[in-house]
């Protein structure tokens, strides 16, 4: 295995996916720390996508480091640990913990860190993140539910959830190319965070990257890492047909999925979360099936009941299931918490990368036990059409 991945959600998980297979390698996606009897087919690149961005960092350290166990037991040459494209996190972490804890298994003293990736959107510059063009703390990404981001500067962001000393490699350095950053890298003690505003820079952070044994970041310096890595380029595996209705489930509050929301043209449905009712739900979607209907407890800021994050994933939970009894097999999730219930529903343990929907998002076939496909949707990804475009390509 030349790159074992730890993710910190399911759609982040699916994002490092299809960037990993669209630069060549093969890749298959595990749900959850994997069981010691796992068994996988030869690949090049293993992402374990666990639940582990909003939980207690005590939590997520221990299913990273029995994560990273695993991924060393087969051979992984390589770790790298993903998070989202928007540093989602607070000051009690859990970016800071789980790279401390990954740093020490892995008996290093340096890695890099950087959620940039130009392509999508998403750029650093003097060490502030930008979603397109706004600061992250002037975008959509302030008012998140669970992990407000409230400071752009992700220095700052990140020595507030670490012991290590936090540096900037600026983008003077980026420009100078490998070599240069590859030196500014053997100087350091901790993290160093990677300005990034072309794809070119996450080429030579690749490069530069190669040899360390932790590398930290959004899909973006994966895309480096899998180019210095040189392995022969492969195409995404081919969709399984399959029968059985679709439906798209949301329970993701951000301005991109609310757009998409907006957009949609089918029957929907909203979860209200005062009185929070899963099985309205179901019976709505058993009467639209045939139109593949839309289920969503998504909210604009000012809609958003706090405390009841929870109660929702349930009800979701509730809704997969028993939509997959009444014969419902492709599933289009919006959201990585909604995400991580809908598969944690259907008992998903292993994905296959599929063809690429939007840009970080593929469609996935579910391995081993029943059959399903599945379109995990990160909140922020996807164009306003994106629904339709995912439902259209599973006809």
């Amino acid at each position: 295995m030349r790159l074992g991945c730890i993710a910190d959600d399911l759609t982040g998980a699916t994002d490092l996916g299809v960037t990993l297979a669209r630069e060549g390698l093969s890749v298959v996606q595990v749900n959850g720390v994997p069981p010691p009897d796992l068994r996988l087919p030869d690949t090049d690149a293993v992402v374990v996508a666990l639940k582990s961005r909003t939980n207690p960092a005590a939590e997520a350290v221990q299913w990273s480091l029995a994560s990273l166990a695993w991924l060393q037991g087969r051979g992984a040459e390589r770790i790298y640990f993903k998070y989202c494209s928007t540093f989602d996190s607070t000051p009690r972490g859990n970016i800071g913990p789980v790279g401390d804890a990954l740093l020490d298994g892995l008996g290093e003293r340096r890695t890099v860190a950087t959620p940039a990736y130009p392509r999508n959107g998403r750029t650093v510059y003097k060490g502030n993140l930008f979603v397109g063009d706004v600061p992250l703390a002037e975008s959509g990404m302030k008012d998140h539910p669970l992990t407000p981001m409230r400071d752009s500067n992700l220095v700052r962001v990140l020595a507030a959830q670490t012991h290590r000393k936090v540096l900037l490699v600026p983008c003077e350095v980026m420009d100078a190319g490998a070599s240069a950053i590859r030196a500014r890298l053997e100087a350091l003690d901790g993290y160093a965070i990677l300005d990034a505003v072309r794809d070119e820079h996450l080429v030579a952070a690749g490069e530069a990257c190669r040899e360390m044994k932790l590398t930290t970041g959004g899909a973006g310096l994966a895309m480096g890492i899998a180019r210095a890595l040189g392995v022969k380029r492969t195409s995404a595996s081919a969709l399984p047909q399959l029968a059985g209705e679709a439906v798209v489930l949301s329970g993701s509050c951000s301005q991109a999925t609310l757009r998409q929301i907006a957009a949609f043209q089918g029957p929907a449905f909203r979860i209200d979360p005062h009185r929070i009712e899963p099985e309205a739900a179901i019976r709505f979607a058993a009467d639209h099936l045939r139109e593949r209907p839309l289920i969503y407890a998504s909210a604009p800021p000012e809609g958003i009941v706090r405390g009841k994050g929870e109660a929702i994933e349930h009800a979701f939970r509730q809704i997969a299931r028993e939509l997959a009894r009444q014969g419902v097999r492709k599933f289009v999730v919006a959201g990585g918490e909604t995400s991580g219930a809908v598969v944690e529903a259907l008992g998903v343990r292993a994905l296959a990368i599929g063809p690429e929907i939007d840009p970080g998002v593929p469609w996935t076939a579910a391995q081993g036990g029943e059959p399903y496909l599945l379109a995990l949707k990160s909140g922020n990804f996807g164009s306003p059409e994106f629904f339709a475009k995912a439902l259209e390509m599973v006809r």
